[in-house]
């Protein structure tokens, strides 16, 4: 099956790029996710526009994913989130507020995708996070999450 991926799927590809994967995993999983969208000759202008909005995104180099890694690991990042008496969140805290929480710290616009949480952050405290800005570039940010 020939599909096109409409965002980062982790060994298989970027936005934009046109993939070959078996008809069950396209079927089942890439597009009932929203990651990837059938591959026509009419989809070939929408890989042009997610490719455009990609690049815009996208960390230019290693030296730019270095500078942009010293910037974000020098960050005091403060997200707020409504939590119990027991400091325990209504919810948990998502990868779009920690990005929101980044720009909002003075950070650069990070592409959500790109932020890494090993564990859901349900409550309150300081947490760790990662951000994959280059295949070889790992930011390490730590996460202060406070309650409302």
């Amino acid at each position: 099956m020939k599909l096109i991926l409409t965002r980062e799927v982790g060994d298989l590809g970027s936005p934009g790029d046109i993939v070959d994967v078996k008809d069950g995993y396209g079927r089942n999983y890439l597009v009932p996710q929203g990651l990837a969208i059938g591959w026509t000759r009419g989809a070939e202008k929408q890989i042009e526009q997610i490719r455009r909005a990609r690049k815009i995104r996208e960390v230019r180099d290693l030296d730019h994913a270095k500078e942009l890694k010293a910037e974000l690991e020098g960050l005091t990042v403060t997200v707020q989130a409504k939590a119990g008496e027991t400091g325990q969140l209504f919810g948990r805290v998502t990868d779009k507020s920690i990005a929101g929480a980044i720009k909002a710290a003075g950070g650069p616009d990070v592409d959500r995708q790109r932020i890494e949480v090993s564990e859901p952050i349900k409550h309150v405290g300081e947490h760790r996070i990662e951000i994959r800005l280059h295949p070889d570039v790992v930011a390490g940010v730590g996460i202060a999450v406070t309650s409302e």
